[in-house]
């Protein structure tokens, strides 16, 4: 809900899970550095009263209207100040990335074929993570968001902690872009995403496997197979890419 907060323009936002609850804390812990300020919070609630987004833009427009290379490079230089080191320890309860994956495994022994293929990759990834850093875990282009003057931050992010990389694979996997299946656009912003980000571009190929395989699952574990199917065509595009 939309308020006022010492006349400044403000978000009412309740968490229905705990998820959403402690996410609040980790945007508290980055104090308005790449995420939007937290005015007040109460994680028993789960009520947190945060800034509110005022510009007119709107990274999902920027990449369907021809400015797709400038909104990756925005949720890339986010991304980079949400993973600065900061003075104090992050908040408790955050999940290892281990966590984040395990609706993977089973729905790829049901499912097989390159699901099977992408959980192998993700629990070789996670077994070898590097740069651990706290995750947004949920980075595509309708979470962050255009502030006006603060320019853009995030919001919304989930209770994780892992390798760096994996946090930018929702650029590429992000279903409610049309797009994100284009061999073409795909591979473009891949190298975007490697050069800004100063990512291994094999290893981000190969998050963007295991994420979009994950993906798949919890569309699948709700029902939604044509979803699943168009990120299991971006799986499809990270290994072609890799081989």
């Amino acid at each position: 809900m939309p308020v006022r907060h010492d006349g400044r323009p403000a978000m009412i936002k309740i968490a229905q899970h705990v998820d959403e609850r402690i996410g609040g804390e980790v945007m508290r812990w980055w104090e308005g550095d790449g995420a939007a300020r937290i005015y007040a919070l109460d994680g028993n609630a789960g009520v947190m009263l945060m800034e509110r987004a005022t510009g007119q833009r709107r990274l999902l427009n920027m990449a369907m209207k021809g400015e797709d290379d400038a909104a990756t490079r925005i949720v890339c230089r986010t991304l980079e100040r949400l993973h600065l080191k900061r003075s104090t320890p992050p908040p408790e309860q955050l999940l290892p990335l281990t966590r984040f994956f395990e609706s993977l495994a089973p729905m790829a022994r049901r499912e097989g074929g390159l699901m099977t293929e992408c959980a192998v990759v993700a629990d070789e990834l996670l077994a070898s993570q590097r740069e651990h850093v706290v995750l947004h875990g949920d980075a595509h282009h309708s979470n962050i968001l255009d502030f006006g003057e603060r320019g853009w931050l995030a919001i919304d992010p989930k209770r994780v902690t892992g390798e760096r990389c994996y946090d930018h694979v929702n650029v590429l996997c992000n279903p409610d872009l049309e797009t994100c299946t284009d061999p073409v656009r795909f591979a473009r912003q891949v190298d975007i995403v490697v050069v800004t980000a100063g990512l291994d571009r094999r290893r981000l190929l190969q998050w963007v496997m295991a994420h979009a395989a994950l993906s798949a699952a919890w569309f699948l574990e709700d029902g939604e197979r044509d979803q699943a199917d168009k990120e299991l065509v971006v799986a499809g595009l990270a290994r072609q890419a890799l081989d």
